[in-house]
């Protein structure tokens, strides 16, 4: 059975494309582990805290 839709018609949404609900868990992870370094095999990352006090710049040590 073919249904035609008149062209100054938009065709119905179906009952899925509501909105998500918000209760519901994504189905992709937000990053996969080939994304991140440990992935790639590298080290993780000190946080940015860490990393400022050893690598800072000279004038911070003249207070």
């Amino acid at each position: 059975m073919m249904v035609v839709v008149p062209p100054n018609q938009p065709p119905s949404q179906p009952a899925s494309a509501d909105s998500p609900d918000p209760d519901d868990k994504p189905v992709l992870p937000p990053q996969s582990l080939d994304d991140t370094d440990i992935g790639w095999g590298e080290q993780p990352e000190l946080d940015d805290e860490e990393r400022l006090r050893r690598e800072h710049p000279p004038h911070w040590d003249t207070a």
